[in-house]
């Protein structure tokens, strides 16, 4: 067993693990892949919920079995809102090779790095702007990993309590020297080259009226029926909308609300761009935006990858004793 110290030693949020999770983007278009729809126990009466994810790409001789969860009253305790582990199996055996006691690192590290895939691909080359809806882990995590592929040099950011924006503010500025401004949500969208919300909203964040041309969105937010971070509206605007697997964003993200039958015909999965069956940004002018409900395959990817980082620095401490 892996604890999260442990792995949080070996595994770094940079372009070589957006990569690695990309490629699952696209082994979800171009391979065999057997991933079961997310399984999901929810706990209204302490807000919480949990979630269970897995995914078998052909061809691997491993694959991995995440159960994640997201207590959202946490917080008011002092304690983080996300939390979960990874078990990785033989694909050949069905062992269990690993256990990753990670409190959700390995989840907030590909997450984050899914949402860098996505801006890296839809945004513009020329965004410098950042606007984060949220304050919390993975507004933290998103931003960081953002940075490995757009040159931000101004963040902006909205979050429901003045006081967690300020926490955020602060750190950020610490961490990435680069200056942080709290903003209400129509300015962070109406200012930004490129939005990322990172939100449990149940209702929209976003509404049409302030999106502008060139925009680019990635909403992480919405992966359950109750959850909402962007008007329908806006979706329809979007000259381009794509998400990791339209059936999932259909049942738990943005797709849920959408009425309109044109929008979800014409719904674009990341990996047919990674894999470049389909394109992306087409036009400089062009707003776009990706709804991320999150996969199994990211999870097997991640946790294939850290198990191979980690199987790499006992035998580099071995031949160090």
């Amino acid at each position: 067993m892996y604890n999260r110290d442990r792995i949080d030693k070996v595994i770094r949020l940079d372009t070589e693990l957006i990569n690695i999770v990309e490629e699952a983007f696209t082994d979800l278009s171009t391979k065999q892949v057997t991933m079961p729809p997310i399984m999901r126990i929810d706990v209204p009466e302490n807000n919480g919920e949990v979630d269970i994810k897995s995914a078998y790409i052909e061809g691997l001789d491993s694959f991995a079995v995440k159960l994640s969860s997201g207590f959202f009253n946490n917080p008011k305790m002092g304690l983080p809102s996300a939390n979960g582990m990874m078990i990785l199996l033989s694909a050949v055996t069905g062992e269990p090779l690993a256990v990753f006691a990670d409190n959700g690192l390995l989840t907030d590290l590909r997450t984050a790095a899914a949402g860098a895939a996505a801006s890296r691909l839809l945004s513009r080359e020329d965004s410098h702007t950042a606007g984060i809806i949220g304050t919390g882990s993975q507004a933290r995590y998103q931003l960081k990993a953002l940075m490995n592929v757009r040159q931000i040099e101004k963040v902006l950011v909205y979050g429901r309590s003045e006081e967690k924006a300020e926490i955020y503010k602060r750190e950020m500025e610490s961490e990435l020297g680069i200056p942080v401004e709290i903003k209400t949500a129509r300015e962070v969208v109406e200012n930004s080259d490129v939005v990322v919300t990172t939100t449990p909203s149940t209702e929209p964040v976003i509404e049409v009226d302030w999106l502008h041309e060139g925009l680019h969105i990635t909403a992480m937010g919405s992966d359950a029926e109750h959850k909402q971070e962007l008007s329908s509206q806006a979706l329809e605007k979007a000259g381009l909308f794509v998400c990791d697997v339209v059936e999932q964003s259909t049942r738990l993200g943005e797709l849920r609300s959408c009425s309109n039958n044109e929008v979800i015909n014409s719904a674009v999965e990341l990996g047919e761009i990674t894999s470049g069956m389909k394109k992306g940004r087409s036009s400089y002018d062009q707003i776009t935006i990706c709804d991320l409900t999150g996969t199994g395959a990211q999870d097997t990817a991640i946790a294939r990858y850290v198990y191979q980082l980690l199987d790499t620095k006992e035998d580099d401490d071995h031949e160090g004793s």
